[in-house]
């Protein structure tokens, strides 16, 4: 009788889950009779009224994933199901957001939106309300004949939402969907999905966010999944309990950050019990290594923002600083978000304001200039403190890039981590913090350091 019981237990369960992967592997058969494994026979699934996040470092077939579940790449070996019925025999309703916004350059806002219902062979007028309808949902009315260019980064992608959205799926795949977006914008755009998801606005019953952000899973996620890699396998899989809206600064949010964290960069020790998720007092200030996203400005983008704002008087509102020069409002935050960073200039109520320091910069020599930036950078900066501290600590003073980009990778898309590190190279060779060979892909000591150095001087 209980054998019974617990067998129909099971069949409600499973009869609820939309996507459930069974034993699921992918791998590449080679010449020599061998295969590279990606994914490792893996069980996995996803349920009506949940948000799950999948985290895990660069080459744990996180996409590789993605793409298996929402039936863009078959798997090698193994079952995906929708419904229970094997997904290559039935029709699925899913949709993928992309990282990059992926619109079709030629078509308008409303023509973007309406192109997935057009391949479905939705008639003209109904494509046309249900397009408008979701344009208005993700706070993009009015700009329904507008083209990509002439959109930010964020509108952009807030197209690319709404025509993921448009075709009411049920379950909603998205591909670090927010790590080519500005802080800001990224952070704006988050809220607004939670938002959506708690008023059931959304058309959709389940999403599955891949993510390198640990922050951005504990904010958004009911269930969190952390990969292995060599091969891709589950590591921890487990329900985030904290209560909507989250804040960051609670015990209970850092220690599941700080779980996560380990989780990912200590592979060789199996992971510990999931911290007990009840609200609580917020956290003290954290010390471990969290790099920056650095923005991606040239040192000499920022000093002439710098002289612009003093003639100005110190001060002017950002959005109207991008119209007298005719920017792009993104092309510009960048450079705000770079000096900012450094200390050279605060943002208040939508204001850039010149500080104390970034001052002195711009009314400096191009020699002092690089000696108050080079204190910045050290001050405000971790990877760049880093970089110099172990090109000081070693005895031939040079350190491989590569050691550099593994520590990124743990936080960022291998992408992203290249090009933080372009940012990083480019700020530390202006400061004269260090040289780079391009050719060995190693950092160096600046020539007249390395000097004094040998000559029995004293690093700085």
């Amino acid at each position: 009788m209980q054998d019974t019981a617990l067998k129909s237990a099971a069949q409600s369960i499973t009869a609820d889950v939309i996507i459930r992967a069974e034993k699921i592997e992918k791998f590449y058969a080679q010449p020599n009779m061998h295969r590279i494994q990606v994914i490792a026979p893996t069980d996995l699934s996803i349920a009506p009224g949940e948000i799950v996040a999948l985290l895990g470092p660069s080459g744990s077939g996180k996409s590789t994933m993605l793409r298996m579940l929402s039936g863009l790449s078959r798997p090698s070996a193994g079952c995906v199901y929708w419904h229970e019925k094997p997904i290559g025999e039935v029709e699925i309703n899913v949709s993928i957001v992309f990282q990059t916004f992926a619109l079709f350059p030629w078509l308008t806002v409303l023509e973007n939106v309406e192109a997935p219902l057009k391949a479905r062979g939705v008639p003209s007028a109904q494509r046309h309300e249900r397009s408008m309808r979701m344009l208005d949902t993700v706070g993009l009315d009015g700009f329904e004949a507008a083209y990509p260019k002439e959109l930010s980064g964020g509108m952009r992608q807030r197209v690319g939402f709404a025509r993921a959205l448009v075709v009411e799926p049920e379950v909603l795949f998205m591909d670090e969907p927010f790590s080519s977006l500005d802080v800001l914008t990224a952070e704006n755009l988050r809220s607004e999905l939670l938002e959506l998801w708690a008023k059931k606005t959304m058309p959709t019953r389940s999403v599955f966010l891949v993510t390198h952000n640990i922050e951005e899973a504990v904010l958004l996620a009911d269930r969190i999944i952390v990969l292995g890699r060599n091969p891709g396998h589950i590591r921890t899989d487990f329900r985030v309990q904290l209560p909507q809206p989250r804040d960051r600064k609670t015990d209970a949010f850092t220690q599941l950050v700080d779980y996560i964290y380990k989780v990912l960069t200590r592979p060789e020790v199996p992971p510990e019990g999931v911290p007990e998720q009840q609200a609580g007092t917020r956290a003290p200030e954290r010390r471990e290594m969290r790099y920056q996203m650095l923005p991606h400005a040239r040192p000499g983008g920022m000093a002439g923002l710098l002289e612009l704002l003093l003639d100005k008087g110190g001060r002017d509102d950002i959005y109207r600083l991008a119209d007298d020069l005719a920017f792009e409002i993104d092309d510009l935050l960048p450079i705000v978000d770079a000096a900012q960073l450094l200390g050279f200039l605060k943002i208040e109520e939508g204001d850039a304001a010149i500080t104390e320091s970034g001052a002195e910069f711009a009314n400096s020599e191009i020699l002092r200039q690089k000696e108050l930036f080079r204190e910045a950078a050290q001050k405000n900066v971790l990877l760049l403190r880093q970089i110099r501290r172990a090109l000081d600590s070693k005895s031939d003073h040079t350190v491989p890039e590569e050691f550099f980009l593994d520590l990124l990778d743990e936080q960022f898309s291998s992408e992203e981590s290249q090009r933080q590190m372009e940012t990083a190279i480019t700020w530390g060779r202006y400061a004269e913090l260090f040289d780079f060979d391009a050719g060995r892909r190693r950092f160096v000591m600046p020539d007249a350091l390395e000097e004094e150095i040998e000559g029995g001087g004293e690093a700085e």
